[in-house]
């Protein structure tokens, strides 16, 4: 019996390993748009809570059954959030930087999650018609300005960094012009 456990340890290691090498980009960004830092540059808040709840998830690994690790992780970081929300209030320089906790919390669960409203509601404890109104403020006010701090695209120059260069990305027909004298 003793030789069967670490076998079955080494097994659950690396069962995990690979969940996280599939998922840990999509999983890191969802924890900066909650976070509210920038996606380009590191963001330590996001990578904690993401840490956290993959730290969480690896400890019931094996009574997971069939469960998906994803949807465990995801919902071990949004309970880590609403928790800790007020660390992560004011304007923070990200995309959703400038949401309250809140808007944040649904809006990524929501959008970029793919969450139906009512597993969201459920998942916060809060009315769905809650959820539905915070999730079109959240929009609203991402709409009504552009990020603080530029864009937080990575790989995307800041159009506040070359004035100089139109942003020629956003046009489909766009293409490299020669050099001229």
């Amino acid at each position: 019996m003793r030789e069967r456990r670490p076998a079955r340890q080494r097994r659950q290691a690396r069962e995990f390993e690979s969940f996280v090498a599939g998922t840990a980009g999509r999983l890191l960004h969802a924890a900066a748009l909650l976070t509210g830092e920038p996606a380009s540059r590191p963001a330590p808040a996001a990578e904690e809570l993401l840490t956290y709840a993959l730290a969480r998830t690896y400890a019931v690994w094996d009574r997971l059954r069939g469960d998906d690790p994803y949807v465990r992780v995801r919902e071990e970081m949004a309970a880590r959030f609403a928790r800790t929300a007020r660390r992560h209030r004011g304007p923070r320089g990200g995309l959703t930087g400038r949401l309250s906790p809140q808007q944040r919390l649904v809006l990524v669960l929501r959008l970029h999650e793919g969450e139906a409203e009512e597993q969201t509601a459920a998942q916060l404890g809060l009315p769905t018609e809650r959820v539905h109104a915070l999730c079109l403020r959240a929009l609203a006010e991402l709409r009504s300005r552009p990020p603080a701090g530029g864009s937080d695209r990575p790989g995307r120059p800041d159009q506040t960094d070359r004035p100089d260069q139109p942003d020629r990305t956003d046009r489909p027909d766009a293409r490299p012009q020669p050099a001229g004298p």
